[in-house]
């Protein structure tokens, strides 16, 4: 099933064209990054959806529906940091946002607060928090009414690496329990590790989705090495199907169109010429590489 359905979705501001014709799916139970350079549309995007602003052009869908108020509150957001209080408890300060939004009861704060693993801490005043913690109540804050989906905007921002590895466990945690989170980064390497899906956006419009392999496989590259063999690279030009071979270092990168390589045969091949591999791994290519390749940054 289909949580959220972009269809041709266009925003402007004056003449900047945000988001062009932008059309795209997110499937349940997916952790789904929406990734490109600053300028791209991202925050755009996610606002439309939310209903903070208005495309120009086109339509999305939750679930299958037009969006609407009742549909909202199956669907939790952290656009923003929420304005907590820094000298209350982040238990009181998720009853003042609950008492704002009207979103989940007393039952529900201590429910979400075990779910972001601050439980423990829920009496501690805010200002006593890391930065990690205050970003767990916030997303805890877009937890309340126990939505289907979270939609998240560049949720380690600002973070040190302790708050973002945090972050990145209790996303991990929440997409386990059955939640669809959608969330906007810039931060490749974090995205890779998280999420399932992505959509790579450039100067508004779609550049590539689909699931993480899907979009970094474009083609097989093949690592390989061995002592002291000058030969190498000379016998490996001559495989069959090879699309470039370099070197780097002690290893060898063998590239080949997507889906034809065997280290098996190739194992084989460099056993016929008389050469013993120490080495051999289908290598798998960086999201970043990947990304700076997509939009030429």
């Amino acid at each position: 099933m289909e949580v959220l359905e972009l269809n041709n979705i266009s925003k402007s501001y004056g003449r900047i064209q945000a988001l062009r014709d932008l059309s795209f799916s997110v499937p349940e139970g997916s952790v789904f990054g929406v990734l490109g350079p600053n300028g791209s549309g991202k925050t755009t995007l996610l606002s439309i959806i939310l209903d903070v602003l208005k495309a120009d052009k086109g339509n999305f869908l939750w679930f299958g529906k037009p969006g609407s108020p009742d549909m909202r509150k199956h669907i939790g957001s952290l656009l923003e940091t929420p304005n907590f209080y820094h000298y209350l408890s982040g238990i009181n300060n998720l009853r003042v946002t609950q008492s704002i939004s009207e979103r989940g009861d007393a039952k529900d704060i201590e429910e979400v607060l075990v779910k972001v693993n601050l439980a423990e801490r829920k009496k501690s005043r805010f200002s006593s928090y890391s930065l990690g913690m205050k970003q767990r109540l916030a997303i805890a804050a877009a937890l309340m009414g126990n939505p289907r989906v979270l939609v998240l905007d560049e949720p380690t921002n600002g973070l040190d690496p302790v708050g973002i590895a945090e972050i990145r466990e209790l996303i991990k945690e929440l997409h386990k329990k059955g939640f669809t989170i959608i969330m906007a980064s810039h931060l490749l390497d974090e995205v890779e590790k998280i999420c399932t899906h992505v959509a790579i956006l450039k100067k508004g419009e779609l550049v590539t989705q689909g699931t993480v392999d899907e979009v970094l496989v474009d083609e097989d590259i093949i690592e390989i090495a061995a002592f002291d063999h000058p030969d190498l690279e000379k016998i490996m030009k001559t495989y069959p199907g090879t699309t470039m071979v370099k070197k780097e270092g002690r290893f060898y990168y063998l590239h080949f169109t997507k889906g034809s390589a065997s280290t098996e045969k190739i194992n084989a091949y460099c056993f016929e010429n008389g050469i013993t591999l120490n080495h051999l791994l289908h290598k798998k290519k960086r999201l970043e590489a990947r990304f700076f390749e997509l939009t030429g940054n």
